[in-house]
């Protein structure tokens, strides 16, 4: 239960970061208005907070982990609102960053 609920949280955070960050670019690259770029404000300080909500207590372990998350989670932001195609190298490179949270997060420790 718990590797689960951490998963949920990476994508809850996920959300709110990459979100926040896309809305802060439509509203200053896209469709200059302040409303986009206050909602991604918001947006980003929730992320902020989902993070305090992961089981794990180290917060250097949490944020590198999530690094990975926010690679492969940009990737498939951008596929879903921007029409971005990823190629072989992204999608492998996001791969990658994923078994590294896996590793980072869920490895057996002693």
């Amino acid at each position: 239960m718990t590797v689960l609920r951490s998963i949920v949280l990476f994508g809850l955070a996920a959300v709110a970061e990459i979100g926040g960050a896309w809305l802060i670019w439509q509203g200053v690259r896209e469709h200059p208005r302040w409303a986009w770029m206050g909602a991604g404000v918001l947006a980003l300080g929730c992320y902020g907070f989902v993070a305090t909500l992961q089981p794990d207590a180290h917060f250097g372990r949490i944020l590198a982990a999530y690094g990975g998350v926010f690679v492969a989670g940009s990737l498939l932001w951008g596929m879903v609102f921007d029409g971005f195609r990823p190629d072989r190298w992204d999608v492998a490179g996001a791969l990658v960053c994923l078994l590294g949270v896996a590793l980072i997060m869920y490895a057996p420790r002693g």
